[in-house]
């Protein structure tokens, strides 16, 4: 399930009779369940996953021979905004196998899981898309009937997926809106059969906030900082990004990004790079200053980096990382890439929290699978922002994105202050803001008691300091209720305030897990600490004779490709082939119930299978070999540190020329540095302006380069750069 996911209504129909689930507290559930077995009654239950809160099992017991149960769950999320304004939803449909770090303990039950060919059901899927702005247009990363509207005003549209999922990707859906990204705000009344007072019998309201920071702040980008990046070198890594089993593999892309990364970085800031398995090691004992030197020996070592160092165990370099103490005036910024596959979420996403004064994090879940609840979760406790790369998503442009964050001032003591009518009080149930970026939606939900016998008019005050000025954004609102809405927002809210309780700092007290299993049941919404559970008393007859125990395979990723494609590569460089990825299946339920559509179970079903990591079976004893780099990574690849180009014969091959076609143009009264730099700017600005996201910050430091350089004759250079290089770009454009 989308880790964020509040799931809120569970039912089961056996036959002709349907039995609505109820919210218990989790072991009064199983031993209900347990009890209505041994009864020969028919009984499910759903739970989510102690340690990561975007599984579920489901148990189905005790249906009679040739009887099938038709499965029903209902879920509500919030949609994450992308950096091209669409809005994500996301099915998962994947379950890859989570690493479980050495000497763990875990409770967890077993689940048979499979290569997804192999999965014994289909997949249908149909969205309903509402909302009060048009719908411009619905795009995924599997294959969709065309978009149906169901009406003139195009606020309303339906579309499915087309027949033959094979169960290799996530569904994924792009949903854009016509002026959809605006402050609002939304009241829900509360429901009519709830106590007065409490959080589903009064309203609740959801803020949507957008912040724009001055532009005078935002201009003036940070050039300090200390960047570390943690990249996931596990066996599950070599997979390709896509499923054409074709294209570059998670390795290769994260390696480019890094190349990327670090030609971007300021001059004057620090940086370190740290890479995990089932061990870790960093670049640098710690972290040093971005300098020519350094940079060229960060790059030699990523050059060579591999998926070859085992698990995925992730809690130790962060351990190491966070013991580190911070530089002085350089404010931590974290990137972490992962393929997301661990067991111990709940504990990462902790220790990322109890460190969050000291860092900003920005995490990245690249492939298929990838955990959901760990991507978003240290994001969200670590102060910044989460990216999902699948498909044939490009990773550089979203990790560009996330550091054009990590660049802007650090939004500090952040406040959020209430002005309702008289009579009315409000009782926040979201944590406070722990960031601010330009443009990034950030969004509140709070309980309002009490009655205004006048004006509804409304206002909230969100105040903070950015590079030491004082700032605030104000969204004023009215308290009307809006029409019935499902209590979408009551459970939105529930939801959030579960979230931030179950993850207070340490084990849970029983007070708060009290709290929890309060709210949970009160709100119908499910948490790590209760379940859903329905029993189908019937008409009393006791189902006879043995049960028989049938596990439902989940789908997951198939592996068997990339320790295909490993040892052939190693035949043909000569080399024997050894074994790549002893993964097993660690998987839990596939989605038996997808929105309203629902699928026929026929089985009691089970929970997790584990296995404990044997780091000699992911040896592989070959050096694949690294296909050439596409033109603008090879002109990247050839950046100064300072920002300039030298004139040399790879600049003169990347740019599409021979040496002798670069040089002769060159005024004689610039450098061959200074040419060199601006001839680059220009096939920049004139060739890749559809990736102008990737190579936007290397070349503000070109430009801040050449202007340092006070260089003669720069119109005279464009002018010839233009005409050598067969474009059109002004001086202007270039910020020259």
């Amino acid at each position: 399930m989308p880790a964020d996911a509040a799931v809120c209504h569970f039912s089961a129909k056996i036959g002709q009779t349907q039995v609505v689930a109820e919210v218990q507290e989790k072991q009064k559930a199983r031993e209900e369940y347990d009890d209505a077995l041994s009864s020969g009654q028919q009984a499910f239950l759903l739970e989510e996953s102690e340690q990561s809160p975007d599984i579920f099992s489901l148990s189905v017991g005790s249906l009679p021979p040739e009887e099938s149960a038709s499965i029903r769950l209902e879920y509500v999320t919030e949609l994450a905004v992308q950096a091209d304004d669409g809005l994500r939803f996301c099915l998962p449909a994947v379950l890859n196998p989570r690493y479980q770090p050495q000497g763990s303990e875990g409770g967890s039950a077993q689940v048979t899981s499979v290569p997804a060919s192999l999965v014994p059901y289909s997949l249908s899927f149909s969205a309903r898309v509402s909302s009060p702005r048009p719908v411009c247009k619905v795009e995924s990363n599997c294959s969709l009937d065309p978009l149906q509207y169901l009406n003139t005003e195009q606020t309303q549209a339906s579309v499915q997926l087309a027949a033959g999922h094979k169960f290799d990707r996530d569904v994924e859906l792009l949903i854009y809106y016509k002026d959809a990204h605006q402050p609002a705000a939304v009241v829900e009344a509360g429901q009519a059969s709830a106590k007065p007072g409490s959080l589903m019998g009064d309203p609740v309201v959801m803020l949507s906030l957008y912040p724009e920071f001055p532009q005078a702040v935002m201009s003036k980008m940070t050039s300090c900082g200390e960047f570390v990046f943690l990249l996931d070198r596990s066996g599950s890594m070599d997979c390709p990004m896509d499923n054409s089993h074709q294209g570059e593999t998670r390795i290769s892309s994260a390696r480019d990004t890094l190349l990327l990364l670090l030609k971007s970085l300021p001059v004057g800031c620090y940086f370190n790079i740290y890479s995990f398995g089932s061990r870790y090691d960093s670049i640098f004992p710690k972290s040093v200053e971005y300098s020519q030197k350094s940079m060229e020996d960060a790059l030699k070592m990523v050059e060579k980096m591999k998926a070859d160092m085992g698990g995925t165990e992730i809690l130790q370099p962060l351990k190491q990382i966070f013991s580190q103490p911070c530089i002085p005036r350089q404010p931590r910024q974290f990137f972490i890439f992962t393929d997301g596959e661990v067991e111990n979420t709940k504990e990462v996403i902790n220790l990322v929290k109890k460190n969050a004064a000291s860092h900003r994090c920005f995490s990245f879940g690249i492939g298929e699978g990838a955990s959901s609840a760990l991507i978003t979760g240290v994001a969200k406790e670590g102060g910044g922002h989460a990216q999902f790369i699948t498909g044939t998503d490009r990773m550089q442009p979203k990790v560009m994105q996330s550091l054009r964050f990590a660049l802007q001032p650090a939004v500090m003591d952040i406040s959020v202050t209430w002005d309702l009518p008289k009579g009315v009080s409000v009782t926040p149930l979201s944590p406070s803001i722990k960031n601010l970026f330009q443009g990034q939606r950030s969004l509140l939900y709070a309980q309002l008691t009490g009655e205004s016998t006048g004006a509804s008019d409304s206002c909230v005050t969100v105040k903070y300091r950015l590079a030491d000025h004082p700032s605030q954004n104000q969204l004023h609102f009215s308290l009307k209720l809006t029409e019935d809405t499902g209590l979408t927002i009551h459970r939105l809210g529930a939801r959030t305030l579960i979230r931030s309780l179950e993850t207070e700092d340490g084990e849970p007290s029983g007070g708060v897990k009290e709290k929890v299993v309060e709210l949970s049941v009160q709100s119908g919404v499910s948490s790590a600490f209760t379940a859903f559970i329905a029993v189908n008393k019937g008409d009393g007859k006791a189902i006879q004779g043995p049960l028989v125990r049938r596990n439902v395979p989940t789908p997951m990723k198939n592996y068997q490709h990339c320790v295909m494609q490993q040892q052939q590569q190693c035949l043909a460089l000569g080399a024997i082939p050894m074994p790549v990825l002893g993964c097993q299946a660690r998987a839990m339920l596939a989605p038996c119930s997808i929105g309203n559509r629902a699928m026929p179970i026929q089985a009691v079903y089970s929970g997790m299978k584990r296995r404990k990591y044997d780091e000699s079976e992911h040896t592989l004893s070959c050096e694949p070999q690294q296909p050439p780099r596409e033109p603008l990574l090879q002109l990247i690849s050839l950046q100064k540190a300072s920002g300039s180009w030298l004139l040399e014969p790879a600049l003169a091959a990347a740019l599409g020329k021979t040496s002798e076609e670069l040089e002769k143009p060159k005024p004689p009264s610039v450098t061959q540095e200074v040419w060199a730099t601006i001839l680059a700017l220009i096939w920049l600005h004139g060739f890749k302006m559809e990736a102008q996201d990737e190579w936007e910050f290397l070349a503000m430091k070109a430009v801040s380069w050449l202007h340092a350089q006070k260089a003669p004759c720069v119109a005279e250079c464009v002018d010839a750069g233009n005409a050598l290089l067969g474009v059109k770009v002004h001086k202007d454009a270039l910020g020259l």
